[in-house]
């Protein structure tokens, strides 16, 4: 499997006249983007879990290489805080079951006031049915340790490797054989993009996983397109594989 690069979430006006044409019916927008890369972080269900029925639009609209991975929803994470996890992990499956084989990754990530729980995430994962990619991605320089990762390890559950200003915010542990690597924020110009140089770092750090799910969040001016354009082309001239993206004209955009 090659590395998968999208953004997190498509739903950004100000990616008009870059991403989608001027004019494109917003209800349109998944569809053009599922044409040009081939994943997407759905931040939706973090602040509202959709309906089953809306996952299965989503389906529809999306070709059937495409794979979308899930943030799971802030009523398990924030305000339950991974206490009795199993009916909220049992709510967010049956919603995004609709998305069938478009389903990716689940990732849990947890508030930056939530110090070390391994018991509660142990029990969190514990929840999600034997099969399911979980990622996560603590925020607490608490959870830092090796029972925690051990923990995630014996799991199988990947640990979040997320970047902010063109540095890692976490260990680079590898807790599992695939990744799922998160880019907050870059430190080039103009705000919030990334330069070459950390774009090139990270594809080699995550050269030697089995395959991995890169997601950019820095969506302001189009940062995230033009910046997920240019690590797939980065990481093709390093000799990986990279999943589709849109022409690498996008980029210079």
């Amino acid at each position: 499997m090659p590395i998968l690069v999208g953004t997190s979430g498509w739903q950004y006006k100000d990616w008009r006249g870059l991403l989608y044409p001027p004019g494109l019916a917003q209800n349109r927008w998944l569809a053009t983007y599922a044409s040009g890369f081939g994943t997407v972080e759905n931040n939706n269900a973090f602040y509202r879990l959709p309906a089953p029925e809306l996952f299965e639009r989503w389906r529809d609209l999306t070709p059937p290489d495409f794979v979308m991975a899930v943030k799971a929803s802030r009523y398990l994470t924030h305000i339950k805080r991974l206490v009795e996890p199993e009916e909220p992990v049992e709510r967010l499956m049956n919603s995004v079951r609709g998305l069938g084989d478009r389903l990716g990754p689940i990732l849990v990530q947890l508030p930056p006031t939530l110090r070390a729980e391994p018991e509660r995430l142990d029990r969190c994962l514990r929840a999600f049915p034997p099969g399911v990619r979980v990622a996560v991605e603590p925020r607490h320089v608490s959870w830092w340790t090796d029972e925690v990762r051990g923990l995630l390890t014996e799991r199988g559950a990947a640990l979040c490797w997320a970047d902010r200003l063109g540095r890692p915010v976490t260990p680079l542990w590898r807790t599992t054989g695939w990744g799922y690597v998160r880019f907050h924020e870059g430190a080039a110009s103009p705000w919030p993009e990334y330069g070459d140089q950390a774009l090139r770092s990270w594809v080699r750090r995550v050269g030697d996983l089995d395959d991995v799910y890169a997601y950019f969040n820095n969506d302001p001016g189009g940062a995230a397109v033009r910046d997920a354009i240019r690590f797939a082309g980065f990481a093709r001239a390093a000799g990986l594989r990279a999943g589709r993206t849109p022409e690498p004209s996008l980029a210079r955009a």
